[in-house]
């Protein structure tokens, strides 16, 4: 099966790029000082390696799609390797933290996901999860011009949605649609996979928040 983001990679650069920035420094503080090892999940053009990195880690990106890859090579020195999240082509105990930084919207398992990464994640190693907030953000939210956001009953409706009326036209989920994790299967993810929730975050103080972030540990 085709990567969802494959033949987007430079749209899709130049429509998140500049956007990114505003998340570098919730994810430098939410990841802490740190060394050793660490595997970015879903890296896509490469846009966080070097903010992983800043911490004191030692980066290894992963992404399913070559064309993401292929731009994030230009962009970074940090080892990239093209697989599948939900089969990661590591031993277990390999990594002290994996970041999942804006996956959970493009693969269709991501319990599948965060079972993978706490295999691979050293005993008392760090997962961060930062992404859409699934409860503001998605194909059953309307946002109006005044600035509300409106929540349609569309909000259980989980898995993938190649559509929704109230989508930006020429955005990227108008592309590549997205995959919907209701916020109780998105925590459940974590409680399945044997991962400890150390805290949960709503970062950019939106009035609205957009962003979730989940700090999890890999149970000893």
């Amino acid at each position: 099966m085709t990567a969802r983001y494959e033949g987007h990679a430079e749209w899709y650069d130049d429509y998140i790029g500049p956007g990114a920035a505003a998340n570098v420094d919730w994810i430098v503080d939410l990841l802490g000082p740190g060394e050793g090892l660490c595997l970015d999940v879903g890296c896509g053009t490469g846009l966080y390696l070097d903010t992983i990195r800043s911490t004191g880690r030692t980066v290894v990106g992963l992404d399913r799609s070559a064309d993401q890859l292929r731009l994030a090579r230009h962009r970074d020195r940090a080892p990239l390797l093209q697989s599948d999240a939900t089969m990661l082509p590591f031993a277990a105990d390999t990594f002290g933290t994996v970041t999942a930084l804006w996956v959970s919207t493009d693969i269709g398992d991501f319990a599948g996901l965060l079972k993978e990464a706490a295999r691979v994640l050293l005993p008392g190693g760090l997962l961060l999860f930062y992404g859409v907030h699934p409860c503001f953000n998605g194909p059953h939210v309307e946002l109006r011009q005044d600035g509300a956001v409106v929540i349609h009953p569309t909000y259980r409706i989980r898995g993938r949605h190649k559509r929704s009326p109230w989508w930006r036209e020429g955005g990227v989920r108008d592309r590549v649609g997205m995959s919907h994790v209701p916020l109780p299967d998105l925590i459940n993810a974590f409680i399945d996979a044997e991962l400890s929730i150390d805290r949960v975050y709503e970062p950019r103080e939106h009035l609205v928040p957009s962003v979730l972030a989940v700090k999890a540990f890999h149970r000893n």
